[in-house]
């Protein structure tokens, strides 16, 4: 693989981090951006190694070429396509997600 790859948001992975920071925001709002600043910086080393993260353990998944990216108690599904990540959900790791995808 060749980079570095182009980091790109499906808007489905945008609303989940916007509703992420909003929820954390109305408690901590220091917290809520430092998290951010977190997904920033990891999600970023993407574009450098796409490879990074895991490969899901739920079949289906595997099958479709999701990746998961572990960022503290948070799971960022994504999927490299040519030159391009896709992030395409941010849940947390205590949410069923198979579902969601």
């Amino acid at each position: 693989m060749s980079g570095p790859f182009e980091i790109r948001y499906l808007s489905t992975a945008e609303n989940d981090l916007d509703n992420i920071f909003d929820y954390i925001m109305k408690d901590n709002p220091s917290a809520a951006v430092s998290l951010l600043e977190k997904f920033d910086y990891s999600i970023s080393q993407l574009a450098i190694n796409p490879e990074i993260g895991v490969v899901p353990k739920d079949y289906r998944l595997k099958k479709l070429g999701y990746k998961i990216l572990i960022i503290g108690k948070y799971l960022v599904f994504y999927v490299v396509k040519a030159n391009t990540v896709q992030i395409r959900r941010i849940i947390h790791g205590a949410r069923q997600y198979s579902f969601l995808l």
